[in-house]
């Protein structure tokens, strides 16, 4: 048994390793491990082409990847510039900003592990075009891309999409992160991500995927059983600075992971995606190297990873599992999709 503390340097602070605990007794509903077969097209799906969605826009009859404003924005250019005081020692501003929708595919029953690597590319060259339309606004601040795959995640519509937040505001999790890159840049001149890129190459037991110009790691500091990152191995403050052979090679890299995260236990892998870039205020985050951190709930094939009374409540981590065991889990699977072997 391992009681150990990991240092995230990256969020600075403390991840509780006790692996111990991952085949304590549970009892729990079994997770739906297959999803049941979907069509290609389905003529309710808001997202599928042509389709009319609930604002009374009609899809366009796409081929490709697929962009437009969200119906149910989360943000608005339209906010109100004043706000009600809220009294006392409170206070408010307005949540401003552009929130859109991309579908990946036309097809219904596809996932981005499933997708051609030409078509991945065409998604990541799409984020970088999104990164630099919306950052350039003079109201945007930062641009967040994400994808919430899985229905243990809240997603309510399987076709294959992510979501952009364009917003005149950093959310707390990126400006804890860009905090500690500012500060360890200062304190020792070099790269954060750099550094962590090296003590994960000397060490080696988590290296997951790697090519001339893109890596994938479960990192030491993982909170998550098959929390995983992917980065370009040079530093760019964002997707927008890569070059068209990066592009290909971290897509190639992406793809593979997330095949991998699929064979694991052959099955739709639920998670969350998110792109870490810096804000586009102007100011110079040199420093800054922009990543692809992906975010699985599940430590196996029916069981959650439940945020309770440490994690809600107090604030800090506890990892049921060891990343250096679960690398090994999928280095160890096909790099070929489940579905596409049958």
């Amino acid at each position: 048994m391992t009681w150990e503390q990991r240092w995230h340097p990256l969020r600075r602070e403390w991840v509780v390793v006790a692996a111990h605990r991952q085949n304590r007794p549970w009892n729990t509903e079994p997770l739906q491990r297959v999803v049941r077969a979907l069509p290609e097209y389905v003529s309710d799906c808001y997202l599928c082409p042509g389709n009319q969605r609930v604002s009374g826009a009609r899809n366009a009859d796409y081929s490709g990847v697929f962009v437009f404003d969200n119906d149910h924005p989360c943000v608005s250019p339209d906010a109100p510039h004043e706000l009600a005081p809220p009294g006392g020692i409170y206070q408010s501003r307005p949540a401003r900003g552009v929130a859109r929708v991309v579908c990946y595919t036309p097809r219904h029953d596809l996932s981005l592990a499933e997708l051609e690597l030409s078509s991945v590319v065409s998604l990541l060259e799409t984020w970088q075009e999104q990164y630099r339309e919306l950052g350039a606004r003079p109201e945007v601040n930062h641009v967040l891309v994400f994808e919430n795959r899985g229905e243990v995640v809240g997603v309510s519509n399987p076709h294959p999409h992510c979501q952009i937040y364009a917003t005149n505001f950093v959310f707390k999790g990126m400006e804890l992160e860009l905090d500690a890159e500012r500060d360890h840049r200062r304190e020792t001149g070099r790269v954060l991500f750099q550094d962590i890129l090296a003590a994960e190459r000397a060490d080696g037991r988590r290296w997951l995927v790697e090519n001339d110009g893109a890596v994938a790691f479960l990192p030491y500091f993982a909170r998550y059983a098959y929390d995983a990152i992917v980065a370009p191995k040079a530093t760019y403050p964002s997707i927008a600075e890569l070059s068209r052979k990066e592009v290909r090679e971290l897509a190639a890299v992406l793809l593979e992971l997330l095949v991998r995260f699929d064979n694991l236990w052959e099955m739709p892998f639920p998670y969350v995606l998110a792109l870490h870039q810096a804000p586009t205020d102007g100011a110079d985050y040199s420093y800054h190297h922009f990543h692809i951190q992906i975010h699985p709930p599940l430590r196996k094939p029916n069981l959650l990873k439940y945020l309770a009374g440490p994690e809600v409540g107090a604030g800090g981590f506890i990892s049921d599992t060891s990343p250096e065991d679960k690398a090994a889990e999928l280095r160890a699977v096909p790099a070929l999709h489940y579905r596409q072997r049958r």
